[in-house]
This record gives C-alpha cells, sequence and structure tokens, in this order.
C-alpha cells in the first residue's frame, strides 16, 4: 500500500505505519468500510485528507458500527468493546426464535466438549439441516 503503510501478517485488513514513540495509526480496511485509528487526531486527519485526494470517500465521523457491529467506547478509560447484539437479533427472526427465552449459560461452567458428541446424521449434501437442530 503506498502512504508507507505495512500489511500486518496478523490480518490482511489491518494497515500501521509507526512514525515515533507512542505515535502510529492503524487503518483497517474492509472492501469498502474503513477505521482509523491512532493517538495523533492531526496525523489521522492528514490521513484522511490524503486518501480523499485518491479515493472517493465520505468522512462518517466518530465510528460507531462497523461490519454489522456496534463500538462502545469509554474515552476516560481507554476501552472499547465490540457488540454483535443487533445481529444476533436479525439470526433469530430469521430462524423465527426472536421470542426464544434467553439463559445465560446454557450448560454447566465445567461441562466438557467431545467430537464424540457432535451430531452423525447428515442430509446428502454434507450439510447439518436447520430441522436437526431444533428442540
Amino acid at each position: 500500500m503506498s502512504f508507507g503503510y505495512n500489511r500486518l501478517n496478523a490480518d490482511l485488513c489491518a494497515y500501521c505505519k509507526r512514525f515515533g514513540n507512542n505515535d502510529f495509526i492503524v487503518l483497517l480496511l474492509y472492501v469498502d468500510d474503513m477505521l482509523v485509528s491512532g493517538p495523533n487526531k492531526d496525523r489521522i486527519q492528514e490521513l484522511k485528507a490524503q486518501l480523499a485526494r485518491e479515493f472517493e470517500m465520505k468522512d462518517l465521523g466518530p465510528a460507531n458500527k462497523i461490519l454489522g457491529m456496534q463500538i462502545h467506547r469509554d474515552r476516560n478509560n481507554r476501552k472499547i468493546w465490540l457488540s454483535q447484539k443487533n445481529y444476533l437479533k436479525k439470526i433469530l427472526r430469521r430462524f423465527n426464535m426472536q421470542d426464544c427465552k434467553p439463559i445465560s449459560t446454557p450448560l454447566s461452567i465445567n461441562f466438557k466438549l467431545s467430537s464424540s458428541m457432535s451430531p452423525r446424521r447428515r442430509r446428502e449434501d454434507g450439510n447439518v439441516s436447520l430441522q436437526e437442530w431444533e428442540a
């Protein structure tokens, strides 16, 4: 990638550029979604300006959603959380389970899973059918 960013080995959609001690920008790209993060707001604005000269883009301000996940921040304590609550609600509606009764932990904390517990019935195409999992 131009602009001097290096792709991270851990994730092919993540890029980083270091400017010195504790001065860096992390750039996350996925198709047409982008997040930019770093401690120096001026450097972030400079990167956004560079990218806007090269690509058609729209700055949506502080990130609150990416790839269907909600982003929650506690700036005072320097913490960030990602939530898939809305995605889970969508999946429950898709399988007509929106009124199911949630439980906090479906199995005891010490319960150990093993491959022998896996279902054996398969459809001819090799996929597990939804009906096999219905209670």
